[in-house]
């Protein structure tokens, strides 16, 4: 069972033989088509290691930037793969063979049909781009703000402040001047971020040489009960926020980010004047 090609220049066969399921692959290939073959095959790898997959029943995706992904009916990641790039070759010996080259480093997969089910060829047009919403850079925007949102009287005063455990997203201070670690998580998080905001914590009071509290505070949408129990036992604090869905919908003033930057450049100097005064380094 077959159909000839449509007015979108698409390409497609049901139970195909041989040659003809080579004949649509090829054409698909020297045309820059998005192809896809489904059929028994096996599957074997040479390369920087070597790997062969028995006979099962898969689909491959070939596309016009030379990228090969063969699917399993399990699991979004393929089982095998080529990256972009990769050039394609067909034939046939006692069914369609698919081979895909890359020259460096060296690497070989090949797709050995036993029976092809359908195959089909396609000219495929996307010029969008994968707009992301929802990140961690969404959120720590709108706290940037709205700082209140993470209690009254917030005062960010810098993003990715560094300290011996990594970079704070945001440091600040309270309405009472004391230091105040903000750590982002923008989906629920368990017990490895509340370490993660405790050692932030316990850098940055080693880091700042002064007896000056410095609250830990973890902004996410929601926490396991295990984490809540960590938040207690290390005496920090949690807010429930998420990241705005448009991530346009927030965006901080030139004047707030000028003033953050300014504050950083405070506190390195403030930092340096302590280690100044207690004579270290």
């Amino acid at each position: 069972m077959e159909s000839g090609v449509s007015a979108s220049k698409t390409l497609t066969a049901t139970l195909p033989g041989s040659d003809r399921a080579r004949e649509i692959v090829e054409t698909g290939i020297d045309e820059e088509m998005m192809v896809t073959v489904f059929g028994r095959c096996r599957v074997e790898y040479d390369g920087r290691a070597s790997s062969t997959l028995e006979s099962g029943d898969r689909l491959v995706v070939l596309k016009p930037d030379g990228t090969v992904l063969v699917h399993t009916e399990e699991g979004q990641q393929p089982v095998n793969w080529q990256p972009p790039g990769c050039t394609q070759e067909t034939t046939t010996d006692d069914g369609l063979v698919v081979q895909s080259y890359r020259d460096n480093p060296e690497e070989e997969l090949t797709v050995e049909f036993s029976a092809v089910t359908h195959v089909v060829a396609y000219h495929v047009t996307d010029e969008q781009d994968l707009s992301l919403q929802g990140t961690e850079e969404d959120l720590r925007e709108r706290i940037l703000s709205e700082p209140s949102l993470v209690e009254d009287g917030f005062e960010p005063r810098a993003t990715e402040r560094e300290t011996p455990a990594g970079a704070v997203d945001i440091y600040g201070v309270d309405d009472s001047g004391n230091a105040v670690v903000v750590e982002l998580k923008r989906r629920r998080v368990g017990p490895d971020a509340v370490s993660q905001l405790n050692r932030y914590v316990g850098a940055l009071k080693r880091d700042l040489h002064a007896e000056m509290a410095v609250r830990g505070i973890l902004v996410a949408p929601s926490l396991t009960d295990s984490a809540h129990h960590l938040l207690d036992r290390h005496g920090l604090e949690y807010v429930s926020l998420s990241p705005p869905t448009n991530s346009y919908a927030v965006c901080p003033t030139s004047s707030t980010r000028a003033a953050i930057t300014t504050s950083a450049s405070a506190i390195v100097s403030s930092s340096s004047a302590v280690s100044a005064v207690n004579g270290t380094s």
